[in-house]
């Protein structure tokens, strides 16, 4: 008798997304196939949006900032599955798509930024400090994952990759609390960096006893 083998397990909440919105993903990719929209108008898509929403937000507009933020993350969302099911997945595609997403998530932080600077809020040094603090965990959250591949290992894990950042950051930044996000941000990303980090150390030493 053949004992079933037991399912992988997803490494991360966007492994998970990946997984269970598939049958709503796919569907909308093929749709917008079928139009002819090619992959590269979703990336370049999503990005003005993130930087029409960043630029609300560094004029105080919170909530329409968010909301551009949030109608921008499915164009992030689709553009790699489009490829896919085009059966025309490219590494250049998949680089521009990387980069993008930072360009996106930056521009936003820095609209806060320049919100909390040009701001009379008390608090505007701490806020500044938090977009600073968010700024390095999730950059190094990028690097830390892209320098292990390229060195053969993999860091796929952690707490705050880049769709939890984004599933924090546009609902607080709808209900104008985007302190919260910061907060969160700045505590987490940096926590994810160096759970990746801790992560390729094991693999590291784990060859090593090979």
């Amino acid at each position: 008798m053949q004992t079933e083998k037991p399912r992988p397990q997803a490494q991360s909440v966007t492994d998970w997304f990946r997984v269970t919105f598939k049958g709503v993903v796919d569907p909308a990719a093929d749709f917008f196939n079928r139009l002819g929209i090619h992959p590269n108008y979703m990336t370049g898509a999503g990005l003005v949006l993130n930087a029409i929403g960043a630029l609300f937000i560094s004029q105080g507009a919170m909530t329409l900032g968010g909301v551009f933020i949030l109608i921008g993350g499915p164009f992030d969302a689709l553009d790699g599955t489009m490829a896919r099911r085009l059966n025309q997945p490219t590494r250049f595609g998949a680089f521009v798509d990387s980069v993008t997403d930072r360009w996106s998530e930056m521009l936003i932080l820095l609209g806060l930024a320049y919100f909390y600077v040009t701001g009379d809020d008390p608090n505007g040094w701490l806020n500044v400090l938090l977009v600073f603090l968010a700024t390095m965990g999730s950059v190094m959250v990028s690097y830390t994952k892209s320098r292990a591949e390229s060195l053969g290992f993999t860091a796929n894990v952690g707490v705050m990759t880049r769709l939890e950042r984004y599933l924090i950051m546009a609902p607080c930044l709808v209900f104008g609390i985007p302190w919260v996000a910061l907060w969160i941000l700045a505590i987490f990303a940096n926590f994810t960096a160096l759970q990746r980090t801790w992560h390729v150390r094991k693999q590291a030493y784990s060859k090593q006893e090979e």
